[in-house]
């Protein structure tokens, strides 16, 4: 069965082909959960909510992007809204002590070659929220400024200013992990 077979069935509330949907994405879906929560199940209620909105609002979604793009964006947003409802609110700069940041910084990222893909991730973790958020919407999610500024209700330069706080204190982090100090 296609996956736009599977889509219109779930619009008509065909409880198999719902189920057919959630089996395929949820595995994935956890782990962009779990990258913002702090325990698994915490990540399980995020993808179980993402899932009920994506049901109830299945009928926006006119395949521009595809399905999975579509629900990682909601489970993203579920993530978030979650993370400010447990009042682990995400830390506002004040827009007049923003900066604008050199934007051809961010193509002079570099990472030494030894540092792994988990260990850039347990670096990110270990950040505070107000980098946390963007540095990985931004390298691990790939979201550009403006749609960082949307999900996280912040200005594109807030975006920009806090990822490139965040990439700083990052490499300091990697640098210091190379060096064998601990996060």
């Amino acid at each position: 069965m296609f996956q736009t077979d599977i889509i219109e069935k779930c619009k008509t509330n065909d409880r198999k082909a719902q189920m057919q949907l959630y089996n395929q994405y949820c595995n994935g879906m956890y782990i962009v959960a779990k990258r913002f929560m702090k325990n698994d199940a915490e990540a399980e209620d995020v993808v179980q909510d993402a899932f009920i909105k994506a049901f109830t609002k299945l009928h926006q979604y006119n395949a521009e992007v595809t399905f999975g793009a579509w629900l990682k964006r909601i489970v993203i947003n579920t993530s978030i809204d979650t993370l400010k409802a447990n009042k682990q609110r995400l830390v506002e700069l004040e827009e007049v002590h923003l900066k604008v940041v050199d934007t051809s910084y961010e193509d002079k990222w570099l990472v030494d070659d030894a540092v792994t893909v988990d260990e850039v991730k347990q670096a990110i973790n270990t950040l505070s929220e107000k980098y946390r958020y963007v540095v990985m919407l931004y390298l691990i999610e790939g979201y550009d400024h403006q749609e960082i500024s949307e999900i996280l209700d912040i200005s594109e330069v807030a975006s920009r200013t806090q990822l490139y706080r965040g990439k700083v204190k990052l490499q300091e982090l990697l640098k210091n992990k190379k060096n064998g100090t601990r996060y």
